[in-house]
């Protein structure tokens, strides 16, 4: 049961993330393509991105806490490590 509630959670910090860069993308840039995507990581703003959608993540952890899903916010939080290792690659 602990490793199903920790693949939950990691799976909606995966999404909160996805989430926080469309929202970013929509709300404060023109880029409504994938060619522009393409563009934004060309240009290397794409790490600067991942980082700015994963503070969605604090939402939902500590949402996650609130209603006492303690595995689940451990996926959380795992989800942003991975996030933030993916962001120092690229």
């Amino acid at each position: 049961m602990d490793k199903k509630e920790l693949f939950i959670g990691f799976l909606i910090g995966l999404a909160a993330a996805a989430l926080g860069c469309f929202l970013f993308l929509f709300f404060f840039t023109e880029t409504r393509s994938l060619d522009d995507l393409k563009m934004i990581r060309a240009n290397g703003y794409m790490g600067k991105l991942i980082t700015l959608g994963a503070i969605f993540n604090l939402i939902a952890f500590f949402l996650l806490l609130k209603y006492n899903k303690d595995f689940m916010a451990r996926g959380v939080i795992l989800a942003t490590i991975l996030l933030a290792i993916l962001t120092v690659i690229i």
